[in-house]
């Protein structure tokens, strides 16, 4: 049986039934449905010779190409599509919905797999990730100076309950030059995206949401406009930290990092710390100086979200005074503050 669904079926099905994405490696790494396995029709290359062959011949004879490419494959696809969905329910998809993920289709169901394919493949899957974006949200922004232990208190506080999206660990970045740790991998914009759009679409619109106070870059990857306009215009609460208790927080979170990463990030920030505050930095790193470092350049990072605190409305900024980087107590302190002031969440 093979059966078309609409994207927001097809995404209710893949709640519980393995996605499988049959365009190329390369296009399934760049980005894809999150959680969909790649079962690719046509290496890269061939895809290409397929392409051209259309272009130049038409498509008959391209289908005939991706038949004599294909035609020892199809054993295989069926073994790897039984290890994907032993029960023989399949989800399948392509760029738009076309030859590939229909030909796939028709193999899979003269097997005996239940198949369902996605109307207007990933293209479609794409359009319906913008759209998410366009929607309006009850977003809680948590902020506060570098080193206030803002994602650990938002991990916190996603245990007590709360509907939190950590956008910093989609994008697989702390946010600053030395965010990618010296290994962390940033996907790339649009599988960013896809990310971000498969969290939101799970968020209660009648309970806050809470996102950390971000730039509109984190890394190499973009907060898509219209989310970022919502977090700017968001209510703010911002943790007060005393300035030695992050300076402690930071020392253990970067202080232990290669220490060649830490000089060329430090060098690639240069022109904004100064000459001096950069030399002394450097020093400091290969001093094993941690907390001499950490200070450095924290002058600079503070200067920086105070910046871009002072482009918020008074009103939407709530500082919230704390002891320590302590995540249970500032969840606590956090949740009992937008208790007490019936803090009003913007969704609408």
């Amino acid at each position: 049986m093979i059966q078309t669904l609409d994207i927001v079926n097809f995404l209710d099905m893949a709640e519980t039934t393995p996605v499988v994405d049959v365009r190329t490696p390369l296009e399934f790494e760049h980005a894809s449905i999150p959680g969909a396995f790649n079962l690719p029709i046509f290496s890269n290359e061939e895809r290409v010779q397929v392409g051209t062959t259309y272009k130049q011949k038409g498509r008959e004879e391209a289908i005939l190409l991706g038949f004599d490419l294909t035609g020892p494959k199809w054993s295989g696809f069926i073994q790897q599509a039984l290890k994907i969905a032993p029960d023989k329910k399949i989800l399948i998809h392509c760029w738009r919905g076309g030859m590939r993920s229909g030909a796939m289709a028709w193999a899979l169901n003269l097997y005996g797999f239940e198949v369902y394919l996605l109307e207007g493949g990933y293209k479609c899957y794409r359009n319906w990730v913008l759209a998410q974006f366009k929607e309006k949200y009850p977003i809680l922004i948590l902020g506060g100076m570098t080193g206030s232990a803002k994602t650990k208190t938002l991990v916190k506080l996603k245990e007590l309950g709360q509907q939190v999206i950590d956008l910093e660990d989609l994008a697989q970045h702390q946010g600053s030059s030395y965010g990618s740790m010296g290994y962390l991998i940033q996907p790339s914009q649009e599988h960013f995206e896809n990310l971000l759009a498969s969290q939101l679409i799970k968020i209660d619109k009648t309970k806050p949401l809470w996102l950390e106070d971000e730039s509109l870059s984190i890394g190499k990857c973009f907060i898509p406009n219209p989310i970022f306009k919502q977090m700017r215009e968001s209510v703010l609460l911002k943790l007060e930290i005393p300035f030695q208790e992050r300076v402690n927080f930071l020392v253990q979170e970067y202080g232990k990092l290669n220490k060649e990463f830490l000089i060329e990030s430090t060098t690639r920030i240069g022109k904004r710390l100064g000459p001096e505050q950069t030399r002394d930095s450097i020093a400091a790193i290969n001093e094993d100086l941690m907390e001499v470092f950490i200070r450095l350049v924290l002058v600079y990072y503070d200067k920086t979200y105070a910046n871009g605190q002072g482009k918020r409305t008074k009103e939407s900024v709530h500082a919230l005074v704390c002891k320590s980087t302590d995540a249970i107590e500032n969840s606590t302190i956090l949740l009992n503050y937008i208790q007490s002031k019936q803090i009003k969440i913007l969704n609408n």
